[in-house]
């Protein structure tokens, strides 16, 4: 996934973004140092569709990674949370 296809969906798809931050904070707040960005894109789904009871909407697990990369640019301090492969959007 590119950098301009991440930001297309994001600019469409705010609410994504504000579920993978609420998630993570539920996590950092356990205490833990890691964590897996997958997992958080699963506990999207499964609030949406379970709990929510809302149609399932689509949700590429291609994105995982760039909401987690995301995420420790927007707060720097939590760099490193998620463990990543290095991609190209890491040389921006």
């Amino acid at each position: 996934m590119t950098q301009d296809e991440f930001d297309y969906y994001n600019a469409r798809n705010p609410h994504v973004y504000e579920a993978f931050k609420k998630f993570t904070f539920q996590v950092i707040k356990t205490g833990r140092k890691y964590f897996s960005a997958r997992a958080i894109w699963h506990r999207i789904r499964w609030h949406t569709t379970i709990e929510d009871n809302q149609p399932m909407f689509k949700i590429n697990d291609h994105h995982s990674p760039m909401y987690a990369r995301q995420f420790e640019k927007d707060f720097p301090i939590y760099k490193g949370f998620f463990r990543k492969r290095k991609c190209e959007a890491d040389r921006n």
